[in-house]
């Protein structure tokens, strides 16, 4: 027993891929049938060569690379992302509107730190992105369930009915996390009218973007000369040049914001990985078309699993996209009863949609985060998935 403990600590439930590799590593797996783990978006393989060189390059040669640095990132990197951002979103983005974190991760803390303390509300469409709810539940902000219904598509109007006087932002992923859709560029423009006529802020997540299905940008947000004064986007390096053990994200919003920003991440790192920003800086100067192929092999997958499931018996594809398919099993059985028999009885692993939404919801989701298999994973998977029965 713990004494003492945060009670709002206490109330967040554990974190959910630590809790599925539980259930993996108390379980054995027939050489014939290898673990399939789809549970987790992460990258697996480690930077392309060129990439980890650099690195090696800075480590050995850049005395600077192991010193503290500015709290809001490399000069250089912020740069580099306002001028990318601009230019691929049409948009004016400056330097100053550019803040790097440790992680995506630390991008939504350090904003939502700066936006609602506890009492305060903060919509989630459901499924929801699971660690977003844990910080929310441990500085003990309400979180606001907003449905989205079978094609996973929230609708402002149903937000504009949540919001009350203590409703401080609303949250949006997408390419979304765990659902994969991709969310109409009319979709974010209605948000951010709303968030904008009640006064509050319009946070967008783009963590996948590199995976967008659809060609040029995703939506015109950026268009908007006074977006800053609603719009708060979070990024990470992680996926898009492997950078997941670096830690590397960013934060573009209004620079009175991000001097709030600032003292969240001055206390809680002081600054980002010098190391990991020199990657993500390389990167966005020297990778352009590496990351292109990696998206075409990731919408390659995207098509098998869509494929799969039409010919999946009973099992019904909500949503796929980027790193994820979010779908509904046939069986009479909980999801997260099911997840757990999935491990032992066909040497799967994947997290139930129990995870991703309010307690009683999810019984019958499951989530694939799919980008780590290839083809022939997903043949298997598939293979699997018809075989199985409860």
């Amino acid at each position: 027993m713990i004494s003492p403990l945060n009670p709002a600590m206490r109330a967040t439930d554990p974190p959910p891929v630590m809790e599925a590799r539980r259930w993996a590593a108390e379980a054995t797996f027939p050489a014939n049938r290898p673990l399939i783990n789809v549970s987790q978006a992460a990258p697996v393989d480690p930077p392309p060569l060129p990439l980890r060189q650099a690195l090696a390059e800075a480590a050995l040669n850049d005395p600077a690379a192991h010193l503290y640095g500015p709290v809001l990132g490399l000069p250089a990197l912020r740069d580099e992302i306002a001028a990318q951002w601009s230019a691929a979103y049409g948009g004016a983005i400056t330097p100053g509107q550019v803040a790097i974190t440790q992680g995506c991760n630390q991008a939504f803390t350090a904003v939502m730190a700066t936006l609602a303390g506890a009492g305060d509300a903060v919509i989630l469409p459901t499924p929801w992105y699971f660690n977003h709810k844990m910080w929310l539940d441990m500085t003990g902000v309400h979180t606001v369930p907003l449905p989205c219904g079978e094609g996973l598509i929230p609708d402002a109007a149903a937000a504009a009915a949540l919001i009350t006087d203590r409703t401080r932002a609303i949250v949006l992923v997408s390419p979304n996390n765990p659902g994969g859709v991709e969310y109409p560029a009319a979709t974010l423009a209605a948000f951010r009218d709303l968030a904008r006529a009640r006064g509050i802020a319009l946070i967008v997540d783009e963590t996948y973007r590199d995976f967008d299905s659809r060609t040029g940008a995703p939506h015109d947000l950026f268009h908007d000369p006074d977006w800053d004064d609603v719009l708060i986007q979070l990024y990470s390096f992680s996926k898009a040049y492997r950078l997941t053990g670096h830690r590397v994200g960013a934060v573009v919003a209004s620079t009175a914001r991000l001097a709030e920003v600032e003292k969240f991440l001055d206390t809680v790192a002081i600054c980002p990985s010098q190391l990991g920003q020199i990657g993500a800086l390389w990167g966005m100067r020297n990778l352009g078309d590496w990351v292109a192929g990696e998206r075409l092999e990731i919408l390659r997958r995207r098509d098998a699993m869509t494929s799969g499931f039409h010919a999946l018996d009973g099992w019904r594809l909500l949503g796929c996209g980027a790193y994820f398919a979010y779908a509904a099993h046939p069986f009479d059985l909980p999801s997260d009863q099911l997840a757990k028999r999935l491990v032992t009885e066909a040497g799967v692993l994947m997290l139930p949609g129990t995870m991703f939404q309010p307690q009683g919801a999810g019984q019958s989701e499951l989530r694939i985060a799919f980008a780590n298999i290839d083809a022939d994973g997903i043949a298997a998977l598939f293979a699997r998935l018809a075989a199985y029965q409860p």
